[in-house]
């Protein structure tokens, strides 16, 4: 888990300095683990982690919901399910012409 939040990209948005990470790490169960939480606190980032062994319905799943239904969404395009493309660059374009087609899809059809 801590790779993953250092590889992280420097997030844009406002002007400004950009922010170095993130403010709120997202996880499942897998993740529920005292050292992952405390080393993302070290990070000043929030860990929002679901608990073992608690019922559902923490919240956290409305968050989490919008990214499975964007790989749900994403998978309906068969090249973008397994990669074929050897390389990088193309794989990316498939990748990012298959958000255009989706964001077009949820557009209002009048203007």
């Amino acid at each position: 888990l801590i790779p993953l939040v250092e590889a992280l990209p420097t997030i844009r948005g406002k002007r400004g300095r950009p922010w170095q990470r993130p403010r709120r790490l997202y996880g499942d169960r897998g993740y529920d683990y005292d050292h992952h939480r405390k080393a993302l606190r070290d990070r000043g980032i929030v860990p929002r982690i679901a608990r073992k062994n608690t019922d559902h319905g923490s919240g956290l799943g409305t968050v989490r919901w919008v990214v499975e239904r964007t790989f749900a969404w994403l998978h309906q395009f068969k090249r973008l399910r397994t990669r074929y493309e050897r390389r990088a660059d193309i794989h990316l374009g498939l990748l990012q012409l298959g958000c255009v087609l989706i964001c077009y899809r949820q557009l209002p059809t009048s203007f």
